[in-house]
């Protein structure tokens, strides 16, 4: 649907409906209707931080999260660091696929349709976070040769050998490199050491291309200097020049889009250079951005200012009191806010998030998910 015309549909709804009400309407247009169809069953595998963590966190260091975290959706207990799902749950949802299983979780986990690797602050360099792209590549191809073994055995529901080559292979993961650089770096110093970033993934593609895996959907990072911890929390050089018109850091979002043009180069690399891949880079930046920049037509309010949180306006975030611990309150539920925490999105933008990435425009090659699990 044109972006003219889900325009109309909003003036057609509004004052006739919820707001709430507004904003499903309005992110069900984005929904492409070709969705879901696939020929074969879909098996991903995704690798990333806790933009895109399902349980892995939790299960690694006994943590649980509580409500209000997963009071959207869940209603209980659920290892996600939102308020509901999240991004990498609407694509399975996309695809009519469960949600993924994290690797570490050993109880009532389900591995048939692939495994979820991320980790809440995961990064791509060792030196910054214990489990780091690296580690994950490596417990990735213990879960093949095991699973590959198990089905020679005669064990059920494991994920075959043609099902690991046929499988998507999602990449999430960045965010925590560049916010981690931006406390003890320079501007010009962080830019220097965004190829570093860049070969790590290189590396983890490679090693995946090299186990079989063809298809791959490789997230750009999100527009950092938008996150309302950073905005609380970084003290800018010039505040004439350091935020942009939507009332983001200049200087954090410019490391972000830094970061993305070497990530895409990248990924038309190796398409190029490499045979029979599939390799589907995705401008999260520009959704992440638009949403914020334009909230109010998406029916969100305060798209800088943190759900639950404390500190009160502009930003509602506090270092010390954070989402969850004493202290902290969350908006009422019917209220529509962009960011959870400060550093994570809430499931309704994660849901129109996902409704523009599945509707393929913001993909290089322009390419639907679903063109992994047919043919």
């Amino acid at each position: 649907m044109p972006y003219s015309d889900r325009e109309e549909l909003m003036k057609q709804v509004k004052g006739s409906l919820p707001y709430a009400a507004i904003l499903w309407l309005w992110a069900a247009a984005l929904l492409p209707r070709t969705l879901g169809q696939c020929e074969r069953k879909p098996v991903i595998f995704n690798f990333g931080d806790s933009n895109s963590d399902t349980g892995g966190y939790a299960a690694a260091f006994g943590v649980t999260f509580v409500l209000p975290f997963g009071r959207a959706f869940f209603h209980e207990q659920n290892s996600r660091i939102s308020d509901g799902r999240l991004l990498i749950d609407f694509l399975c949802e996309s695809l009519k696929a469960s949600y993924l299983s994290p690797y570490l979780e050993s109880v009532g986990s389900n591995f048939t349709n692939g495994a979820n690797f991320a980790i809440a602050g995961a990064s791509t360099l060792p030196t910054f976070k214990l489990f780091s792209l690296n580690n994950h590549i490596l417990q990735f191809l213990r879960f093949q040769a095991r699973s590959i073994l198990l089905a020679s055995k005669g064990y059920p529901d494991q994920v075959t050998e043609e099902e690991f080559k046929n499988a998507l292979y999602v990449m999430d993961i960045g965010q925590n490199d560049l916010s981690a650089a931006f406390t003890y770096l320079t501007y010009d110093q962080i830019i220097l050491k965004i190829p570093t970033y860049i070969y790590e993934i290189r590396s983890a593609i490679w090693s995946i291309y090299q186990s079989g895996g063809r298809n791959f959907w490789i997230h750009g990072t999100g527009p950092l200097g938008c996150m309302p911890q950073k905005l609380a929390t970084t003290a800018p050089q010039n505040a004439t020049t350091d935020y942009d018109p939507v009332g983001c850091l200049v200087p954090l979002n410019n490391a972000a889009k830094e970061f993305n043009g070497q990530l895409k180069a990248l990924c038309e690399e190796l398409q190029s250079g490499m045979n029979n891949i599939t390799i589907v880079y995705v401008d999260v930046y520009s959704v992440k951005y638009d949403l914020i920049a334009n909230s109010a037509k998406y029916g969100f309010e305060n798209p800088l200012e943190v759900c639950c949180g404390s500190g009160g306006p502009p930003y509602n975030f506090n270092q010390n009191v954070t989402c969850g611990n004493s202290g902290s309150t969350a908006c009422d539920p019917r209220q529509k806010y962009v960011s959870w925490d400060g550093v994570h999105f809430t499931q309704a933008a994660n849901f129109v998030i996902a409704s523009s990435i599945l509707s393929s425009n913001f993909s290089t090659p322009r390419t639907r998910l679903n063109f992994f699990c047919n043919g």
